[in-house]
């Protein structure tokens, strides 16, 4: 495995092995899900200097679809 899934999976397993027996996040997926999206579209939106429709292109999404993101993420 290499790139983005390689690291991910690094940080989720160092993840486990920190929590040990004391899982009781019922909300991994979303936390996970959250703690990447907000530097992922930060870091898009500063490798497309600010603009929105082609930081929209780049991520293949709608850029209504990034205004909500961003406005969630307070970005």
């Amino acid at each position: 495995m290499t790139g983005i899934a390689a690291v991910i999976e690094k940080m989720v397993k160092e993840y486990f092995t920190t929590q040990g027996d004391n899982i009781t996040d019922s909300s991994l997926y979303n936390t996970v899900l959250q703690e990447v999206e907000r530097p992922l579209l930060e870091q898009t939106l500063h490798a497309v200097k600010g603009n929105k429709a082609k930081a929209a292109r780049v991520l293949g999404i709608n850029r209504n679809t990034l205004h909500k993101k961003i406005s969630e993420h307070g970005l």
